[in-house]
């Protein structure tokens, strides 16, 4: 839940789907927030200019200021915050091994689909190799989620690890989005469409879409 007055800042872009994991985590807690643009595309991208490097370093959004502290990178962002402001819930299992599982997904998008096609990604293919950026997504991201299809073949309740949301949900959603927008066939992951259509429902996931943010634009090309 967003709001002007709360002791939580989030640096977002609109469309990030790391700054999307962290909204959701957010909601899911019940947890408020003061949200900040960061606009990515704009002038260059706001994210490069010393002000916003002085929050992150690297220029990458989130950032997330709690604490009296500034936390980057999603998973530690959300590691952080479960372990000290775990809110109205937790957001893994307490079964030792189903919190392994949560982690896998989370990785597996993480680390081995999202970065490989994420803005920068796709922005050094097209200017310095002349480079089909959508269709390298498109694999990327298909690759991904046939990994995480898989993995919810054991784990898979009326989420992704189970009955209850976890992280893997959290990030389970931005990915999906990224997948509709670079056209990936989604009949081939029945699992994952049965989570998503649960989870698109819930009013935490509702109000931490793309869509709902004070920065999204008003047409969308």
């Amino acid at each position: 839940e967003t709001g002007g007055n709360s002791d939580i800042i989030l640096y977002s872009y609109w469309r990030s789907s790391c700054s999307w994991r962290v909204r959701a985590a957010l909601n899911i807690k019940g947890l408020k927030y003061e949200y900040r643009a960061v606009n990515l595309v704009k002038d260059g991208g706001e994210q490069r200019k010393d002000d916003y490097k002085k929050l992150n370093p690297q220029g990458y959004v989130p950032a997330v200021v709690i604490d009296g502290k500034t936390l980057s990178e999603s998973l530690p962002i959300l590691e952080y915050i479960e372990e000290n402001h775990p809110g109205e819930r937790s957001l893994f299992p307490s079964d030792a091994y189903l919190k392994y599982k949560t982690r896998q997904i989370c990785e597996i998008i993480n680390s081995g689909t999202q970065p490989i096609q994420n803005l920068s990604v796709l922005q050094k293919i097209k200017e310095d190799f002349g480079g089909d950026m959508n269709a390298w997504a498109k694999f990327w991201i298909e690759k991904g989620l046939k990994s995480v299809e898989t993995v919810l073949e054991e784990t898979k309740g009326e989420y992704s690890v189970g009955d209850e949301v976890t992280l893997a949900d959290c990030f389970l959603i931005p990915q999906v989005y990224n997948a509709n927008r670079f056209e990936v066939d989604m009949t081939q992951f029945p699992n994952i469409q049965s989570v998503v259509a649960r989870l698109e429902v819930l009013e935490a996931f509702q109000n931490a879409h793309p869509d709902k943010m004070p920065d999204a634009p008003t047409q969308q090309c």
